[in-house]
């Protein structure tokens, strides 16, 4: 018996586009925004506290969601849309993290067993405190924060990433350096205690 391709019609004369182009279309819009796209998300995750050795399965989710809501991008907003995805997936990333950590027997380390290790335990530190006060923030407060203080972006140039009048974005991102800062205060306080 001969298996016949729903794609392989070369007679078909109807004027409905067929679906394996629009599959192909697809698929040529979804390589085009990976190929364009990749090195932004990575680096986008990565400032949002992803860990280097799962950006790249993090980056991997995130062009998974992006290739089931493709015909939902608008022209114009890929850059944007695919950045509310990273915040998305490095959110459940963290919070995968957090109860990973939970789970975890703690591991008393000696700090002044080596000099070496003395460096790299204040870097894990000042990491995990980054963190902290990150992940206490409101998101749509971190992401406009993050846009701002890691990305160099002005005001404007967030509000047509995100699709907020930029008068909004500044508001925010007052309100996030703001609390940052608090927060930083409060933990630093209860540090030299």
């Amino acid at each position: 018996m001969n298996a016949v391709s729903p794609c392989s019609n070369p007679k078909s004369t109807s004027t409905r586009v067929s679906p394996c182009r629009t599959l192909a279309g697809s698929d040529r819009k979804l390589r085009a925004l990976v190929n364009e796209y990749r090195a932004f998300v990575a680096r986008s995750l990565r400032r949002m506290g992803v860990p280097l050795s799962d950006v790249d399965d993090a980056a991997q989710r995130v062009f998974l969601v992006v290739s089931r809501k493709l015909a939902s991008i608008e022209p114009g907003r890929e850059r944007s849309f695919l950045f509310g995805v990273a915040v998305r997936v490095a959110s459940e990333m963290r919070r995968f993290e957090a109860r990973r950590r939970r789970l975890e027997v703690a591991v008393e380390v000696d700090a002044e067993s080596t000099p070496c290790t003395d460096d790299l335990l204040e870097l894990k530190r000042s990491r995990l405190v980054l963190d902290r006060l990150l992940s206490t923030m409101p998101r749509h407060l971190t992401t406009v924060f993050q846009l701002a203080e890691t990305e160099g972006l002005t005001a404007l140039e967030i509000s047509e990433r995100l699709g907020i009048p930029p008068g909004t974005v500044a508001s925010r991102l007052r309100r996030a350096r703001l609390l940052f800062w608090q927060q930083a205060d409060r933990l630093t306080g209860r540090r030299a205690n």
